[in-house]
């Protein structure tokens, strides 16, 4: 026994094969819809066209779902201030507009050996952005680069 709804056919509880051979004079497919329900509930619907409209609601879900995109702003270890302010300008910029800021600062060289320069300069790049940014990931050094990522705060 399952419980049969559709457009053409008023819900009432069918025995399977019955409900099956109403299907099939309309042409269309018997669908399990709930089958937790008791008596399971099946609709009579074309399935192709089920399947199709389904499939294009993901893609308008897809579509409107935010995709993040990331900038990336690379800095010394030794940048002067002027550098750094303009810099800063376009993080904020970028912030504005909702991507994510990837902040590295690259090491070239020797210039290794000042590690605790870089992450001076990413965390005052990080609280001059605090009113606008919060940070996602602290500075770490992966390789010769010491690499913060700076969200955007939610409004």
């Amino acid at each position: 026994m399952v419980r049969v709804v559709g457009d053409n056919i008023e819900p009432n509880i069918y025995p399977l094969k019955e409900a099956l051979s109403i299907a099939e004079e309309q042409g269309l497919d018997l669908v399990e819809i709930s089958p937790s329900a008791v008596p399971p509930v099946c609709k009579i619907i074309d399935y192709q066209k089920f399947l199709y409209e389904q499939k294009k609601k993901q893609k308008e879900i897809k579509a409107k779902s935010a995709k993040v995109v990331v900038k990336e702003i690379r800095l010394g270890p030794n940048t002067d201030d002027h550098d750094f302010n303009f810099k800063l300008k376009h993080a904020r910029n970028f912030l504005k507009d909702g991507a994510k800021v990837k902040v590295d600062v690259f090491f070239r060289g020797r210039s290794i050996v000042y590690k605790d320069k870089g992450e001076i300069i990413l965390l005052r790049f990080a609280t001059e952005l605090e009113d606008i940014g919060k940070v996602e990931r602290l500075p770490k050094l992966e390789g010769k680069r010491m690499i913060m990522i700076i969200a955007p705060k939610s409004k």
